[in-house]
């Protein structure tokens, strides 16, 4: 099978499955000229994405700041919940300092992070 090789192509397919998107749904049958061509062309697309739009792994200190938006938790909340100080929480949200083990693992269990972000380990993808 062939790759999508340039920006052009890629603009190409993906105005392609723009025009499939209606055509296809949950019940059309695998076997469907347009279903076939979706898949194909989203395969492709994908693909062409992994490699010039790859999403990166969020940083400790974004991922804090979603889940204290999600948890409605201000920095002394967060401080709190973590048993630490509010200073600390503060120093940490600004990159001026990292997570100590034991408080890296209090995230982890506390706000449901994964240990690779919190630690800044594993690929960055």
């Amino acid at each position: 099978m062939t790759k999508i090789e340039n920006e052009i192509q890629y603009n190409a397919v993906m105005a392609r499955i723009e025009e499939l998107l209606p055509l296809v749904s949950d019940d059309t049958p695998l076997d469907d000229k347009n279903s076939v061509e979706l898949v194909l062309l989203s395969g492709l697309a994908a693909d062409y994405e992994d490699v010039h739009y790859p999403i990166k792994k969020p940083s400790l200190i974004a991922v804090l700041k979603l889940r204290m938006f999600e948890l409605g938790l201000s920095q002394c909340a967060l401080a709190q919940k973590l048993g630490m100080n509010q200073s600390k929480i503060s120093d940490i949200l600004s990159g001026k300092s990292e997570p100590t083990l034991h408080q890296a693992r209090r995230m982890v269990e506390e706000l449901n992070i994964s240990p690779s972000v919190v630690l800044g380990v594993g690929k960055n993808r």
